[in-house]
């Protein structure tokens, strides 16, 4: 069943807008920038949580300064791709720290990886021991970021 989109005008989009740059943001300031008083812009951040539009709340963490500076990108091709092949994978693949992200793709493979790791040996290690090691996994291609020129959080 598709997700319902929440319908939202053009206050909501202002406090979202704010909030995805600047979560720790005052209620006050935030209803100054946007225009309304503080208690209905608090209402409608409730609203916002509640319709699941604000999912949470997160610190942005720098990965390299954490030392996780490597990133690889790996196409992952299963040997299997009914239904329960693929639950398969995806639940085995949530417990792999080092996959940043997942993506299912409609390619010539099945799944699009981001990785970070310490370094091309770490990698390496994460690659052997634990991706290739997944359900179903029958071939991975590996491409080595070397500069992220834009990168969302």
């Amino acid at each position: 069943m598709p997700a319902v989109q929440a319908d939202l005008d053009r206050f909501d989009h202002a406090i979202l807008r704010v909030l995805a740059t600047e979560g720790r943001i005052s209620a006050v300031e935030l209803a100054r920038r946007v225009g309304l008083s503080k208690s209905p812009v608090q209402a409608r951040m409730k609203r916002l949580e509640e319709d699941g539009v604000i999912a949470g709340y997160r610190a942005i963490l720098d990965p390299v300064k954490m030392g996780l500076a490597h990133v690889a990108f790996v196409e992952v091709r299963l040997d299997d791709t009914r239904e329960a092949a693929l639950q398969a994978f995806n639940r085995a693949v949530l417990t792999v720290p080092e996959v940043e992200q997942c993506h299912m793709i409609a390619s010539r493979f099945d799944y699009l990886l981001k990785v970070r790791t310490v370094d091309i040996a770490d990698y390496r290690r994460v690659l052997a021991e634990r991706i290739s090691a997944l359900p179903h996994v029958a071939q991975t291609s590996t491409y080595v970021a070397m500069e992220a020129v834009k990168e969302a959080v």
